[in-house]
């Protein structure tokens, strides 16, 4: 029987989990949230060279006070310098295109078998305006993946698209609208 290689970033998060002593939650986005995240994603999805997270502004300072996360953070990145795997790419949630209820509809992602790390990943919508914040053609490409999940819905869509909280960064500003035209001409007729 072959052996099943492991995502990139099941790798990295298996190794976080690994130096971690105390339990954390992290919440995933980006391809990693599509590789650990989704049933059969793509294996470009799974070769991914790093993991993204959003950091909830209420638990911003006691994140910022974990020593230990950072400490395993560092371990992590030295572990896999030689390889181009890391983890450093943390994100206020304000740095990110979100509905301002996001971190209510997270979704935990149980099954991985972590022992400390509590994994989680933005909803289906919020990951598509996650998505939004470039013109670009792998960012479109993923957005396209997440439109055919199932629980994916266009009206659910559409109102997190009025609802959501843009940067006030005029490049953001200026690929979300642009991304919001392209993303209509997606929708199916009578959605």
């Amino acid at each position: 029987m072959p052996e099943i290689k492991k995502s990139n970033p099941l790798r990295i998060l298996e190794a976080l989990d690994g130096f971690l002593k105390e339990p954390f939650e992290l919440i995933v986005y980006g391809r990693s949230a599509l590789a650990l995240g989704y049933p059969q994603p793509p294996a470009k999805f799974m070769a991914t060279m790093d993991v993204d997270a959003i950091l909830p502004l209420k638990d911003l300072a006691a994140i910022e006070a974990n020593d230990d996360f950072w400490e395993a953070q560092d371990k992590v990145n030295e572990m896999f310098v030689g390889v181009g795997l890391y983890f450093t790419h943390l994100f206020e949630e304000r740095q990110v295109l979100l509905t301002p209820n996001w971190l209510k509809k997270v979704v935990p992602l149980t099954a991985l078998g972590f022992e400390r790390l509590r994994l989680k990943r933005p909803s289906t919508h919020d990951l598509v305006l996650t998505k939004m914040m470039r013109v670009d053609p792998q960012d479109r490409e993923d957005i396209e993946f997440l439109l055919k999940q199932g629980d994916f819905s266009w009206s659910e869509f559409e109102s997190c698209l009025r609802q959501a909280n843009c940067p006030g960064i005029p490049e953001i500003e200026d690929a979300f609208r642009e991304n919001t035209a392209w993303i209509q001409q997606l929708k199916p007729k009578g959605s």
